[in-house]
């Protein structure tokens, strides 16, 4: 019997990162292509400790069903971080817990977009939220970029095109994948050019607290003045990632339709989780663990950003991000990353081609290189032989007369 599919599926495609990943498992293997957290930072035995006191005291509690929006408590301390390090001015009543943030980008999806309905986004985006988006069926405009963030100039013109834009999806802080970072400058524009649309700006921020150097920018959720930033932050890189724990902040009437929809989901998220992630933060120092998170990234980033400058082929570009996990590559452009990936792994050697960012397909001479989850003496071996890969190409390829 042939099984009738909707057909949102035929724009469905497996994560090309999960599948890479896949590939990664042997030793042997140097892997930048995941954008994991360094499990060194993991916090285990505080985690041993909470858990054990929490089981003892109020087991049954925490194994029961609770409320769609959250653990109320948890939802505060959200809610206080963000005024207090972001500079927002958000209420426990416009934050809603979910199971990572990218449950966030699949409700946001469900709740503002229809069939070809517009998203405009930065130019190279987040894979996430293209995966995330492509089952509502929208068309995706990308928007060109420099190493300030997206043009805004070019956003207007974007948007005076558009039919029906929708949602507007930036990553303002050490943007995955590209390692950039939006100027305060360019923030106030890109706020400026939207507020004249009928727009939400959705904005991720995974990253924001892992800055190695240089002055925090305030996010757009800070600088919003027409409630039009939808905020997506997560536990996922400031705590460990196998809790699956994120949020929303959004305007309570917004945050309304969010609910509803997440209760067709999963009805809430893990109880057990949600309050392993409140009483930690509430009896261990978190800002202390994430400056040992900074400091160990920072020293990752460093060696990649040398051993690159040392191995590479002249005429190769990359970002020297000064936060986040990722820094981006960009090859000659006869090159392709999706072959040099394949070259790469007979090397041992993995990344994720920078093609896969892109929704409207091209700039395959790109790549993307992850930092943190791999020790200083791992990263400069995989540097050398992703350059040895390069070279490898480079001889084997004959330049078109014309490039």
């Amino acid at each position: 019997m042939q099984i009738q599919l909707a057909q949102r599926m035929e724009a469905m495609k497996a994560s090309e990162i999960r599948e890479i990943l896949k590939l990664t498992r042997k030793p042997s293997v140097i892997s930048f292509a995941g954008g994991l957290p360094a499990p060194e930072t993991f916090p285990v035995a505080e985690m041993q400790a909470v858990a054990g006191t929490m089981l003892a005291s109020r087991g049954c509690e925490v194994m029961q069903y609770s409320t769609t929006e959250g653990e109320a408590d948890l939802r505060e301390w959200i809610a206080g971080r963000m005024n207090g390090r972001l500079g927002t001015s958000v209420e426990a009543s416009e934050i809603l817990v979910t199971s990572g943030s990218q449950q966030g980008l699949d409700l946001t999806g469900k709740v503002l977009l229809d069939e070809g309905d517009e998203v405009l986004c930065e130019s190279p985006t987040y894979l996430g939220a293209i995966q995330a988006f492509t089952a509502y069926r929208p068309r995706f405009v990308e928007v060109p970029t420099d190493d300030d963030g997206m043009l805004p100039e070019e956003l207007a013109k974007r948007l005076a095109g558009c039919r029906r834009p929708k949602i507007i999806y930036v990553v303002p802080d050490f943007q995955n994948p590209s390692g950039r970072s939006w100027s305060l400058e360019r923030r106030r524009q890109v706020r400026d050019v939207a507020s004249r649309f009928p727009v939400v700006i959705v904005e991720d921020n995974p990253y924001g607290e892992l800055r190695f150097e240089g002055v925090a920018r305030p996010p757009l959720k800070a600088m919003d003045r027409h409630g039009q930033v939808v905020m997506l932050g997560t536990f996922s890189k400031i705590l460990c990632p196998g809790l699956r724990l994120g949020w929303i902040a959004a305007p309570v009437e917004l945050l309304e339709k969010y609910v509803l929809v997440k209760q067709g989901a999963d009805l809430h998220t893990s109880t057990l989780c949600q309050r392993l992630a409140a009483d930690y933060v509430r009896g261990y120092d978190l800002d202390a663990a994430i400056g040992r998170i900074r400091e160990l990234y920072r020293r990752r980033r460093d060696v990649m950003v040398a051993a690159l400058e040392r191995e590479l082929p002249a005429g190769i570009r990359f970002t020297r991000p000064s936060g986040g996990l990722f820094l981006w590559v960009e090859l000659p452009q006869h090159l392709s990353g999706r072959d040099l990936l394949v070259r790469c792994l007979e090397h041992d050697v993995a990344f994720v081609p920078g093609g896969s960012f892109f929704p409207n397909g091209g700039h395959e001479n790109t790549l993307r290189l992850n930092f943190s989850a791999m020790p200083e003496p791992r990263i400069e071996e995989g540097v050398r032989r992703l350059a040895r890969a390069i070279r490898e190409m480079l001889a084997d390829t004959t330049v078109p007369a014309s490039a």
